[in-house]
Formats: structure tokens, C-alpha cells, sequence
């Protein structure tokens, strides 16, 4: 795509959105430019800069500069920049991309460099490293996140391009190259070059012709991806099978990948039905699994089974507010000693299975309230159930 290459920001006052991290008085903006970020890791959706930000801090702090891909490193590669650059004075930038995909045997030989600064390590990734890397590469880098780009930053870029360039679009076909990119600068660009190939000025029927459905969004219209997403959420949480199936079904005529629909659903599961109907979360969890295997068209069905399932579910959001509660108090600064009878190998803890199952005891230093049951749905069974056990009135 010459197009994306040619327009490539080559600083960072060039860089298209993230503002928030890039911004003239941002965090990491000032980070870079006072050459103390250190390592990083970045993550975020295809197309949002991540890449484009490494070359840049390269080339700003004036580093050698290697780009890998965590799918074909290999550690003798890497082992030689080292050896090579082991006595120089500027280190290297290593660039590494999916860096969520390297192997724990890969994240322990960087370790000893990153601690020693032979390099300055750079990684992306479209996935939380959270979850991918061990907490020995967390602790050695600060992370952050890219946001999909907004509207008005694709515009402003896209505006800039066919004027240099020399490209009509319609006003129809603008808008879908806008919508149905979702973000990714890479994507609108490659779609416009492929487009003006064939006409200009360049029209919706191309464009759709190209490219049928926007990349992972729910729609190339009016109606946002994050807009159909939220329509289903609220129509399940209102038990409105049909409306929620409505809403999925524009969702995937309009490409939205299975397994984020199954994630959403997930966490609707736990957030708005929780206790009221625990078996939720296992169907919730089974077909996340399975959409993972089976992809469209029959994906489709699993997603059709659990949403009605989950519209037809009592609700409760008990647990939802219950963790936040318990989140509020702690960042409120109220951190309270475990007491000592319930520390680990304590001689005074009272074992409640030698006492029937339950026995009076103090857990939490001073008495705190966060669980409120609605008595919704099977709620009602552990409310009874806790009664029972703890032989008190919930």
C-alpha cells in the first residue's frame, strides 16, 4: 500500500489521534522526548500507530534501529544485536510486533537486557500484554494503550491525502471510508488507493464493492459499531429476546468478529444476571469457547442460543455493584490489617469444618457492607442457603 507508506507521520506532531498519549503536555509524549520512557509496550487495534511510534522514537533519539515480528524471532538474531552493539555507545531500538505471541523461554532471555538497558525494547501487540507477558517483562516497562483512531482525526488525514494526491471522493463514499475502517488509518488508506485505481472521483459502489463490510464493527452506515453493541446489551439487560436479536443479527451482516459478540455477552453474564441465574456465566463461558473454533456461519447459532438464554435469565447486577463497593473503599483508604487468627499458619484460626461448617469468627477488622442480595432468581437459594449456614437472618 503506497499510499499508507508515502503518509506514514514521521513525527510526533505528525502522528494521527491518540492525543491522550501523544498530546503536546501527554505523559508519554514527554517521557520520549526527555528520553526517559525506558521500555515500552504498546497496545491497541491494527492501524492505530503503534508501530509508526517506535520508528519515530528511534529516529528522534537517534538509536540503530531493528524491527522484529514475535512469530519468526529468533533468539540468536537477537543475542547478535546485543553482541554487536555491546560496546557502543548509543544502544539499539528493538522494535518487536505481536509481542504478546512470544514464549516465556523468549521473555526470559530479553529479561537480563532489559534490566542491563543493552537495548531499549519496544513492543505491540493488538492484545492486552497483561495477558500474554510474565510479570518479570511487565515490571521492566511501562504500558500503553492505543485507542482506535476517532472520526475526526481520520478525516482530518484522509482530507490531507486525496488533496496532495489529487483524489475526488463523493461525499457517500467518504463517510463509508471513514465508518467502515473503524479506525485504522492503515485500512482507509489502502482502501482509497485500491479505489482510485479504477475511478476518480471515487464512489460508494467501489467502495463497497471492495470492501463489502466494515472491519470489525457491526456497521458501515449511520449506526456505529459501538452503538449496535450497546442496543443488543441493553435489549438482552431489558429481556428483549427479539430486539437483541435484531441488533446481533446487524452485527454480524455487518462482519463484527464472533468472538467479540461471545465477550460481550460474557461480562453481560456476570455484570447484569450474576447469582440471580449462575448457569449464565457456564454458557456465557462454553460459547466463547466454541466460537473460538467454529467461526461463521454456524457461530451464528451458539450466539443466537446464549443471547436468548441470557434475555430470558432473571436479572440482578448484586455482584457488579457489590465489587465496586468493595473496590470504592479500598481506593477511599480503607485498608485494614488481616487480623492475626486467620493469618497463614494461624495456631488460633478456628477451622469452620470442625464446627459443623460454620463458627462465629472475625474475618475483616472492622465490619463492612457490600454484598446486597436483590433476591432474584437463584439469589434467593444463596441467600437461604448463607441464613442456614451462618444461622442468621440475611
Amino acid at each position: 500500500m503506497k499510499l499508507a507508506m508515502k503518509y506514514r507521520p514521521s513525527a510526533l506532531d505528525e502522528m494521527v489521534g491518540q492525543k491522550k498519549l501523544l498530546g503536546s503536555d501527554a505523559p508519554l509524549r514527554r517521557l520520549i522526548e526527555s528520553d526517559s520512557a525506558g521500555h515500552l509496550f504498546l497496545y491497541g487495534p491494527p492501524g492505530s500507530g503503534k508501530t509508526t511510534l517506535a520508528r519515530i522514537v528511534a529516529k528522534m533519539l537517534e538509536r540503530p534501529y531493528f524491527e522484529m515480528n514475535a512469530t519468526t524471532l529468533k533468539i540468536e538474531d537477537v543475542r547478535k544485536i546485543f553482541k554487536d552493539y555491546a560496546n557502543a555507545l548509543q544502544k539499539p531500538l528493538l522494535f518487536i510486533d505481536e509481542i504478546h505471541r512470544l514464549s516465556k523461554n523468549q521473555q526470559e532471555v530479553l529479561l537480563p537486557f532489559m534490566e542491563n538497558n543493552s537495548a531499549l525494547i519496544m513492543g505491540a501487540s493488538t492484545q492486552n500484554p497483561y495477558y500474554s507477558l510474565t510479570a518479570a517483562m511487565r515490571s521492566r516497562a511501562h504500558t500503553f494503550e492505543f485507542e482506535p483512531i476517532d472520526e475526526a482525526a481520520m478525516e482530518e488525514y484522509l482530507d490531507r491525502v486525496v488533496r496532495t494526491e489529487g483524489i475526488a471522493v463523493k461525499p457517500e463514499a467518504k463517510a463509508f471510508l471513514l465508518s467502515s475502517s473503524s479506525g485504522d488509518a492503515r485500512a482507509m488508506l489502502g482502501l482509497l488507493e485500491s479505489a482510485a485505481a479504477i475511478e476518480n472521483p471515487i464512489s460508494l459502489k467501489t467502495l463497497t464493492g471492495i470492501r463489502p463490510h466494515a472491519l470489525q464493527a457491526g456497521s458501515a452506515q449511520s449506526d456505529s459499531h459501538y452503538e449496535l453493541t450497546s442496543a443488543m446489551i441493553k435489549s438482552i439487560r431489558g429481556s428483549d429476546v427479539d430486539a437483541g436479536l435484531y441488533y446481533l443479527a446487524r452485527l454480524i451482516e455487518g462482519g463484527e468478529p464472533a468472538e467479540f459478540i461471545a465477550r460481550r455477552l460474557a461480562i453481560l453474564a456476570s455484570e447484569d444476571i450474576g447469582n440471580a441465574n449462575p448457569n449464565a456465566l457456564n454458557l456465557a463461558s462454553a460459547t466463547l469457547n466454541i466460537v473460538k473454533y467454529i467461526g461463521y456461519p454456524e457461530a451464528r447459532i451458539t450466539l443466537s442460543q446464549l443471547l436468548i438464554y441470557l434475555a430470558s435469565s432473571p436479572k440482578s447486577n448484586s455482584a457488579y455493584l457489590a465489587i465496586n463497593k468493595a473496590q470504592e473503599a479500598v481506593r477511599g483508604g480503607k485498608i485494614y490489617p488481616v487480623p492475626p487468627h486467620i493469618k497463614t499458619h494461624a495456631k488460633e484460626y478456628l477451622y469452620p469444618h470442625d464446627f459443623g461448617g460454620w463458627v462465629e469468627q472475625v474475618y475483616l477488622e472492622r465490619p463492612l457492607v457490600f454484598y446486597e442480595s436483590k433476591g432474584a432468581g437463584f439469589e434467593k437459594n444463596l441467600d437461604m442457603w448463607r441464613e442456614k449456614i451462618t444461622k442468621k437472618e440475611i
